[in-house]
Protein backbone atom coordinates (compact mmCIF):
# COMPACT_ATOMS: atom_id res chain seq x y z
CA UNK A 1 0.00 0.00 0.00
CA UNK A 2 1.04 3.69 -0.75
CA UNK A 3 1.08 6.30 1.47
CA UNK A 4 1.89 8.88 -0.96
CA UNK A 5 -0.78 9.44 -3.96
CA UNK A 6 0.61 9.44 -7.37
CA UNK A 7 -0.62 13.65 -7.51
CA UNK A 8 2.12 14.60 -5.95
CA UNK A 9 4.13 13.75 -8.52
CA UNK A 10 2.18 15.51 -11.20
CA UNK A 11 2.30 18.97 -9.55
CA UNK A 12 4.76 21.27 -11.39
CA UNK A 13 6.00 24.17 -10.19
CA UNK A 14 4.73 27.34 -10.09
CA UNK A 15 7.46 29.66 -8.52
CA UNK A 16 10.19 31.12 -10.71
CA UNK A 17 13.67 31.39 -9.49
CA UNK A 18 14.38 35.20 -10.14
CA UNK A 19 17.53 35.11 -8.16
CA UNK A 20 20.05 34.77 -11.34
CA UNK A 21 18.06 37.16 -13.24
CA UNK A 22 19.24 39.95 -10.67
CA UNK A 23 22.64 38.56 -10.78
CA UNK A 24 22.52 38.84 -14.46
CA UNK A 25 21.21 42.35 -14.45
CA UNK A 26 23.24 43.76 -11.72
CA UNK A 27 26.27 42.46 -13.46
CA UNK A 28 26.05 44.20 -16.68
CA UNK A 29 24.54 47.14 -14.90
CA UNK A 30 28.17 46.91 -13.47
CA UNK A 31 29.83 46.30 -16.90
CA UNK A 32 28.33 49.48 -18.55
CA UNK A 33 28.84 52.02 -15.39
CA UNK A 34 32.18 50.77 -15.75
CA UNK A 35 32.67 51.08 -19.54
CA UNK A 36 30.63 54.38 -20.45
CA UNK A 37 33.26 56.87 -19.47
CA UNK A 38 35.93 55.05 -21.59
CA UNK A 39 33.77 55.42 -24.25
CA UNK A 40 34.17 59.33 -24.44
CA UNK A 41 38.00 58.99 -24.99
CA UNK A 42 39.11 57.48 -27.89
CA UNK A 43 42.85 58.30 -27.62
CA UNK A 44 45.09 58.29 -24.24
CA UNK A 45 46.33 62.21 -23.70
CA UNK A 46 47.93 64.52 -20.97
CA UNK A 47 45.21 67.64 -20.92
CA UNK A 48 46.99 70.81 -19.93
CA UNK A 49 45.37 72.26 -16.10
CA UNK A 50 42.82 74.84 -15.88
CA UNK A 51 39.21 75.27 -17.15
CA UNK A 52 36.17 75.55 -15.60
CA UNK A 53 32.64 74.21 -15.64
CA UNK A 54 30.86 75.16 -19.12
CA UNK A 55 27.06 75.74 -19.40
CA UNK A 56 24.42 73.16 -20.86
CA UNK A 57 24.75 72.65 -24.63
CA UNK A 58 23.08 70.73 -27.14
CA UNK A 59 24.90 67.27 -27.68
CA UNK A 60 24.28 67.28 -31.28
CA UNK A 61 26.10 70.74 -31.81
CA UNK A 62 29.56 69.15 -30.30
CA UNK A 63 32.47 67.35 -32.32
CA UNK A 64 35.43 66.81 -30.43
CA UNK A 65 38.64 66.63 -32.39
CA UNK A 66 41.71 64.77 -30.56
CA UNK A 67 45.56 65.57 -31.69
CA UNK A 68 47.67 63.13 -30.18
CA UNK A 69 51.64 63.77 -29.27
CA UNK A 70 52.50 61.82 -32.74
CA UNK A 71 50.27 63.88 -35.19
CA UNK A 72 47.34 61.83 -35.03
CA UNK A 73 44.07 63.50 -35.63
CA UNK A 74 40.68 61.93 -34.32
CA UNK A 75 37.51 62.97 -34.80
CA UNK A 76 34.57 61.35 -33.14
CA UNK A 77 36.94 58.34 -32.46
CA UNK A 78 38.05 58.20 -36.12
CA UNK A 79 41.88 59.02 -37.62
CA UNK A 80 41.78 61.10 -40.25
CA UNK A 81 44.30 63.24 -42.10
CA UNK A 82 44.19 67.13 -41.78
CA UNK A 83 42.80 67.68 -45.65
CA UNK A 84 40.07 65.05 -44.52
CA UNK A 85 39.07 66.68 -40.98
CA UNK A 86 39.01 69.73 -42.56
CA UNK A 87 36.45 68.92 -45.44
CA UNK A 88 34.18 66.67 -42.91
CA UNK A 89 34.14 69.94 -40.41
CA UNK A 90 33.64 72.03 -43.32
CA UNK A 91 30.42 69.89 -44.12
CA UNK A 92 28.93 69.81 -40.50
CA UNK A 93 29.58 73.63 -40.21
CA UNK A 94 26.96 73.98 -43.13
CA UNK A 95 24.84 71.63 -42.19
CA UNK A 96 24.76 73.08 -38.65
CA UNK A 97 25.42 76.51 -38.10
CA UNK A 98 25.42 75.98 -33.86
CA UNK A 99 28.64 73.87 -34.26
CA UNK A 100 30.85 73.89 -31.51
CA UNK A 101 34.54 72.21 -31.72
CA UNK A 102 35.94 70.81 -28.58
CA UNK A 103 39.87 70.12 -29.52
CA UNK A 104 41.82 68.09 -27.32
CA UNK A 105 45.03 68.46 -27.57
CA UNK A 106 47.75 66.70 -26.06
CA UNK A 107 50.32 68.84 -23.77
CA UNK A 108 53.35 67.54 -25.74
CA UNK A 109 51.96 67.62 -29.48
CA UNK A 110 53.07 70.02 -32.03
CA UNK A 111 52.27 73.88 -31.77
CA UNK A 112 51.52 73.71 -36.00
CA UNK A 113 49.10 70.97 -35.36
CA UNK A 114 47.02 72.97 -33.46
CA UNK A 115 47.65 75.77 -35.22
CA UNK A 116 46.02 74.41 -38.60
CA UNK A 117 42.40 72.81 -37.43
CA UNK A 118 42.32 76.41 -35.69
CA UNK A 119 42.79 78.01 -38.74
CA UNK A 120 40.65 76.11 -40.50
CA UNK A 121 37.90 76.17 -37.68
CA UNK A 122 38.49 80.17 -38.01
CA UNK A 123 37.89 80.28 -41.81
CA UNK A 124 34.39 78.36 -41.62
CA UNK A 125 33.17 80.44 -38.41
CA UNK A 126 33.20 77.19 -36.32
CA UNK A 127 33.26 78.04 -32.58
CA UNK A 128 35.90 76.22 -30.91
CA UNK A 129 36.18 75.01 -27.22
CA UNK A 130 39.62 73.59 -25.55
CA UNK A 131 39.34 70.64 -23.43
CA UNK A 132 41.55 70.96 -20.47
CA UNK A 133 41.53 68.72 -17.28
CA UNK A 134 39.57 70.79 -14.42
CA UNK A 135 41.72 72.79 -11.60
CA UNK A 136 41.00 70.65 -8.57
CA UNK A 137 39.22 72.94 -6.11
CA UNK A 138 41.61 73.84 -2.92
Amino acid sequence: MRRFSQRSHLVTLSEINITPLLDLAFVLLIIFVITTPLLEQSINLKLPKGGRPETQINKSDITTVEISNTGVYVLDRQRLQLSQLIARLAGEARSNPNLIVYIRADTDSRYELLASLLDTCQRNGIKISFRTDPTPNQ
